[in-house]
């Protein structure tokens, strides 16, 4: 008693095959009249036809996949995965006979199509085919910041990027792939600070305690034309206590305020006239227990009037431009009664010591009340927070974005320009 024979999808690899050329292979019958498998699809190769523009045995990521239909048959589906179950975007025409890739394709990547079709009988066709992409040699690296650690709630994101990236549309396939979660969730956004560097915050501070990962999801994705992204090593940090030192310039006095709670009030001396302190919001970038400050490293000429060269001790360091918080046993006497320093917060060694010690990088120093410039936002430290959230959004290709599942903000909207005077506690 003879047995009908059973039809197969054939699964094939375009790694062996030229693109190009047409998938040669037969209409294979399926069953007979009344027969069960009759509904079977059959192997539909032969009315398939793949390409790759330049016919290379791998597919050029840069460049869309097309499948065409041949001998009368139509598509009715395509379906395009990475290794992962990721999907391919793609469009099918109205006549059923060509579909093309429509979403990017990675570099160095392997994919499977499956493929539908319908003949002129209306019967029903599959094909499985897989394929490689060619690897990327132009590469768009990222360097995240900061290191593993603790740091204080005014921490920011940072991701360097290895080249520039001009164009909007690339700027917003970088954004999209440069994931950022948190513990508790806040709603925050990435800022492009130039075309190399984009810093992440939250509407306000981080939450006290929170854990923050940050991620790629670069890796072979195009971002433009023969540019894909590369490798980016995660970082994971976790936030200390919300410590905020506010130094109104006009009384003279820093107030410590830990969790809400004010802890400690000092007397200070801030920037004489021509030398006054930068008003704004500032992060602690360091700590240093000794540094030798010179005038010379500030542009003050040595001999000059306003030159010094000064053993000080326990320093933290608020901008790059070297605006520090530290012992200044030299001006005791002003200190809570006038402003006589060259734009550093001076204080007793007591009291420089005790601040060291509270402290962490990525904590929040303010300054009010000073007859100076404002702090810059970007380049002299972190200045992210005198940044408005509605000024932060302009700065992104993408907006606002929660860190987790959640829309809901840890905290209300971050001050306007207009109430900066008021500390954040």
């Amino acid at each position: 008693m003879s047995q009908t024979p059973r039809c197969r999808t054939a699964t094939r690899s375009l790694t062996s095959l030229a693109l190009l050329a047409p998938l040669a292979a037969g209409l294979t019958a399926c069953g007979s009249s009344g027969d069960p498998l009759a509904n079977t699809p059959y192997n539909a190769a032969g009315q398939i036809r793949y390409s790759d523009v330049d016919g290379a045995q791998q597919v050029d990521p840069s460049k869309p996949l097309t499948v065409t239909s041949k001998g009368g048959s139509r598509i009715t589906d395509v379906t395009a995965t990475d290794g992962t179950g990721r999907f391919v975007a793609g469009a099918l025409s109205d006549d059923g006979t060509q579909w093309h890739s429509t979403g990017p394709l990675a570099a160095g990547t392997r994919y499977t199509v499956r493929v539908s079709t319908e003949n002129g009988d209306g019967a029903q066709g599959r094909e499985t085919v897989t394929f490689a992409t060619k690897p990327a040699n132009n590469l768009l690296n990222v360097t995240f910041g900061p290191d593993a650690g603790t740091y204080g709630v005014g921490e920011p994101v940072t991701a360097a990027l290895s080249k520039p990236v001009h164009d909007h549309t690339a700027r917003a396939r970088v954004e999209a792939a440069l994931h950022v979660t948190s513990t508790p969730a806040v709603t925050g956004s990435w800022y492009w600070v130039d075309d190399q560097t984009l810093h992440f915050r939250p509407k306000r501070y981080w939450p006290a305690h929170a854990t923050v990962s940050v991620s790629s999801g670069l890796g072979g994705a195009q971002i433009s034309k023969g540019v894909f992204g590369g490798s980016a090593k995660p970082v994971t940090f976790d936030t200390g206590d919300r410590v905020l030192a506010l130094t109104d310039a006009g009384t003279h006095q820093l107030t410590f305020y830990r969790n809400g709670d004010e802890v400690r009030t000092m007397p200070v001396t801030t920037g004489k006239p021509g030398f006054d302190t930068r008003n704004g919001i500032k992060v602690v970038l360091e700590k240093q227990s000794f540094v030798q400050m010179k005038s010379s490293t500030v542009g003050i000429a040595a001999g000059s009037s306003n030159s010094y060269d000064l053993p000080v001790h326990w320093a933290t360091r608020v901008t790059w431009s070297g605006e520090y918080v530290h012992a200044a046993p030299w001006s005791v006497g002003s200190q809570g009664v006038a402003n006589t320093s060259h734009g550093c917060t001076g204080m007793s060694t007591e009291n420089a010591k005790w601040f060291f010690d509270e402290v962490r990088p990525g904590d929040v120093v303010q300054v009010v009340g000073s007859g100076g410039h404002d702090m810059e936002d970007f380049g002299n430290g972190f200045g992210d927070w005198n940044l408005s959230w509605d000024e932060w959004l302009k700065g992104s290709a993408l907006g606002a974005r929660a860190t987790s599942g959640s829309r809901a903000d840890n905290e209300a909207t971050h001050q306007s320009q207009a109430s900066r005077l008021t500390p954040q506690v």
